[in-house]
């Protein structure tokens, strides 16, 4: 179609560089806009024929995706990882912009799946209760870091309870950790009951979505890890097989191979030398706590454990047969959303 045109864009949080691109490759124009929403949209707005757009995941690309959707006709939030490209050549905004726009014209770029309004929401929603997960975490080890660093036990839970607060704080002799510990149990206090709040939205939203029940159905996966799972994989249409799933969790098998074929009597046949290199690097880490969990979890339950015990009585290693727990719950996950089925235990106990 020679009425296409091809749009990069390097985002940045004040100005961004937009660099079009006509069918046949050439720049018809380079353009600076504030990062703005009305920007965007004059811009767009202005530009005739069918226009294809892409930018990199980042902190802008999901206000981005929604913007320009209904402005194009298609939207790419690619993979900044995957643009070897971009490093290869001269480093600008404009050569950034360039470079995406042409990586699109030849279909080089691996998009980055983004959902609607709805799933969004539940992404925005996971993210607040993790983030307040993480941030009460961290102030429990710094509270137990100053009374480590002092030779004063600090071991178990007892120190975050309220009616123990006096107590702990008299151990400190030092009036300036003792202010600095009593900070931080307040921290802890306002953490945990904003976690508390954040939990409850983040769960009311998960459990809308349809599919909820039937992952929850799936050993080893409680309200949380299915809200997890709804909020970053958003759909089991992404994956054609657990093959590609794998990858995507973080529980692929890293094959490395060289001088794969040999003569053998005027023949060329192959080697078949192979050797494991771990599992994929480049994965989701989220998705990948949840499965290794959901692992540890299900162990307790008979089918999932006689499983588990197979694999280690046939030589496997404990911590290698968890990791195979994780990836057979991958794929039976992957089987039951697609399938809109819920999960039986009798077809887990027919197999190895």
């Amino acid at each position: 179609m020679n009425s296409v045109k091809y749009v990069g864009m390097d985002v940045h949080k004040g100005i961004t560089v937009i660099v079009v691109l006509n069918a046949a490759g050439h720049v018809e124009s380079r353009t600076q806009v504030k990062t703005k929403a009305e920007n965007f949209r004059d811009f767009f707005r202005g530009l005739s024929g069918r226009v294809e757009v892409v930018f990199e995941e980042g902190a802008h690309s999901a206000w981005l995706y929604q913007l320009l959707k209904p402005l194009v006709a298609e939207v790419t939030v690619c993979d900044p990882r995957h643009n070897k490209l971009i490093g290869d050549v001269n480093k600008s905004d404009d050569d950034d912009a360039e470079t995406l726009a042409r990586l699109l014209r030849m279909r080089e770029l691996k998009a980055v799946y983004k959902g609607d309004c709805e799933q969004q929401k539940l992404k925005e929603l996971c993210r607040a209760y993790k983030n307040l997960v993480e941030d009460t975490t961290r102030a429990q080890n710094r509270l137990k870091a100053i009374y480590r660093g002092r030779g004063l036990d600090s071991s178990g839970t007892e120190i975050y309870r309220p009616e123990r607060r006096a107590d702990y704080l008299a151990r400190l002799s030092d009036e300036a950790a003792r202010f600095r510990a009593e900070s931080l149990l307040d921290q802890i206090e306002s953490l945990r009951e904003l976690r508390k709040q954040a939990k409850s939205r983040f769960l009311e939203q998960a459990r809308k979505h349809p599919d909820y029940p039937i992952l929850a159905s799936v050993p080893g996966f409680g309200a949380v890890r299915v809200g997890e799972l709804l909020a970053i994989a958003i759909t089991p249409d992404r994956f054609r097989t657990k093959r590609q799933f794998w990858p995507y969790i973080g529980l692929a098998v890293v094959t490395k191979s060289s001088s794969d074929y040999k003569e053998v009597e005027g023949r060329i046949i192959k080697s078949h030398k192979v050797s494991t290199r771990g599992l994929n690097w480049n994965h989701n880490p989220r998705l990948k706590q949840v499965f290794k969990g959901a692992a540890q979890s299900a162990l307790h339950r008979g089918e999932i454990r006689a499983y588990y015990q197979r694999l280690v009585e046939r030589g496997t290693r404990p911590a290698l047969a968890r990791v195979s727990v994780a990836r057979k719950l991958a794929a039976i996950t992957l089987t039951l959303w697609k399938r809109k089925e819920k999960y039986d235990p009798k077809k887990i106990t027919a197999q190895n």
